[in-house]
């Protein structure tokens, strides 16, 4: 019986993962799977019930799971309080407690939605369905040297790209083996005419790809890819690319379908469990008036059961039925148009508990 350690959390977090946890209870009852849940504390409501965001036994509890599931962290509540303890760093913390390396951002714009794209609408109309694999604990966000010094020439600051072999390789095999789940096409960005450790990445993944016949290797530098990504995102299936440059464009390519509201991500390592969440924030600003989209955390679900449980089938099922529900119309305030009817958190979760 697969485990799950469920990550409430703050804000709409509960709200949210209510309605998700009732559509994996659903997905259990047709596809006659069974799952163990334990809920544990993260963020705000950890500061407030032990003192730290994230607690050692969250830690214990998400390590003998085969999933993490969570919702949001943080909120005003907790804005001045230490920076040290608040409570994204507990995110960042089992993030790091979990070996997390490699982030997968999958970026789409559901049809029903189209109106709400920011591209041109001949554009919009060719699709766009992109998986960003961001390498998440190298480059240059973790490489030494780093600091602020002052010389005899002014204030300088300085950081240093790293990315050892073996690290782009990991990467590299997460992204071609997304790749096998989908088009089967895998774009490799970096910046090889300028940076030395783009060319040693570039030469490292085409060594991956010797061991993925069925999978087309293609290769783009960054202000290329960033260009196309708003040119004609159709082109691409998985992108896969290092820390910083899957930062800037994991966000492009979620900003560009118009709802963040839609969008789920996972965080996986080498071995152990995942951790999946929705790429919106905890808003605190509609927490507790049934007004939050609960769709992104569903999709969640749905990246969980196909990349951690190995259910294909039960994923697609919970797809197809966050397709279904938007062919009926139905959207939470994030996602309306003028003239669509609103309806709230929970009575989106209905319309896809039906629709399973």
């Amino acid at each position: 019986m697969p485990k799950v350690c469920i990550l409430a959390g703050d804000g709409i977090g509960p709200e949210i993962m209510e309605q998700a946890l009732r559509v994996l209870e659903r997905v259990g009852q047709r596809f006659g799977r069974e799952f163990s849940l334990e809920h544990a504390l993260i963020g705000g409501v950890a500061i407030d019930a032990t003192g730290g965001p994230l607690p050692q036994e969250t830690v214990e509890a998400c390590r003998r799971s085969d999933a993490v599931l969570l919702g949001a962290v943080g909120g005003p509540k907790w804005d001045d309080i230490d920076p040290a303890i608040r409570p994204e760093k507990g995110l960042l913390g089992i993030r790091k407690e979990l070996g997390l390396f490699a982030n997968l951002r999958p970026a789409r714009l559901f049809p029903q939605l189209r109106d709400a794209c920011y591209l041109r609408p001949d554009i919009a109309a060719r699709g766009l369905d992109v998986m960003v694999v961001r390498e998440l604990t190298g480059g240059i966000y973790f490489g030494e040297p780093r600091g602020e010094e002052t010389r005899e020439t002014g204030r300088m600051g300085y950081n240093t790209m790293v990315y050892h072999e073996e690290e782009i390789r990991r990467i590299g095999v997460v992204a071609f083996e997304a790749a096998r789940k989908r088009g089967s096409r895998v774009c490799s960005v970096d910046k090889a005419n300028v940076l030395d450790v783009s060319r040693v990445w570039r030469e490292v993944m085409r060594e991956v790809a010797t061991d993925y016949p069925d999978v087309e290797l293609s290769e783009m530098y960054v202000d290329n890819a960033a260009m196309q990504l708003v040119r004609d995102p159709s082109q691409f299936d998985v992108v896969v690319t290092g820390n910083l440059f899957g930062d800037v464009l994991s966000d492009e390519a979620a900003a560009i379908t118009g709802s963040i509201g839609m969008l789920p991500s996972a965080s996986l390592g080498a071995n152990g469990p995942g951790l999946y969440e929705p790429i919106h924030g905890s808003a605190p600003d509609i927490a507790g008036q049934d007004k939050a989209n609960p769709l992104a955390t569903i999709l969640s679900v749905a990246m969980m059961l196909r990349h951690s449980l190995e259910m294909p089938e039960e994923a697609t099922a919970v797809e197809q039925a966050v397709e279904q529900t938007l062919d009926q119309g139905l959207r939470t305030g994030d996602i309306a148009q003028q003239g669509d009817g609103v309806v709230g958190c929970r009575a989106m979760g209905d319309a896809v508990l039906a629709c399973i």
